[in-house]
């Protein structure tokens, strides 16, 4: 079940590959993320030494969610991958230049994963392209609706 997506990444890159990673996080986060009060708009993937975390994304705290701790809307929180996932993440990254972007947020098994994609940067005109094919198969739509009835 998804809790939300990154429509911003589909429409500024084109996603190659997509994987799925643990987060790390902290009581009061699930909690908030259960509400809905997450935000991956800003959000981006970097990697230090042989880990990746995830940068930007805002998850709203809840007012009653914990008195004893300061919450951070914004804090950098890790991922879990698989070590040869990693390893193939870092190579393409450094090799390839390609950039790495969460997609999207989602329940499994009852714990909260990210689906991160490898992708590379659109140009403004494959933009335009994108939005062209996009209009033509909604126009299309329209037009086989209207026929039927």
């Amino acid at each position: 079940m998804s809790i939300i997506q990154n429509k911003k990444a589909f429409h500024e890159y084109f996603i190659e590959e997509k994987y799925e990673a643990g987060l790390m996080l902290q009581g009061w986060e699930i909690k908030a993320i259960r509400e809905g009060r997450v935000q991956l708009k800003e959000a981006y993937v970097t990697s230090k030494g042989s880990e990746f975390f995830l940068f930007g994304s805002h998850i709203s705290p809840l007012t009653s969610a914990s008195t004893h701790i300061i919450p951070d809307p914004t804090r950098t929180r890790k991922l879990l991958l698989n070590k040869n996932e990693i390893d193939k993440l870092i190579g393409k990254v450094q090799r390839a230049g390609y950039t790495i972007m969460p997609l999207d947020m989602h329940y499994k098994g009852g714990r909260v994963k990210l689906e991160i994609g490898l992708a590379k940067g659109k140009k403004e005109h494959d933009k335009r392209a994108t939005e062209k094919e996009r209009e033509s198969k909604r126009e299309a739509a329209a037009a086989m609706k209207k026929e039927r009835r």
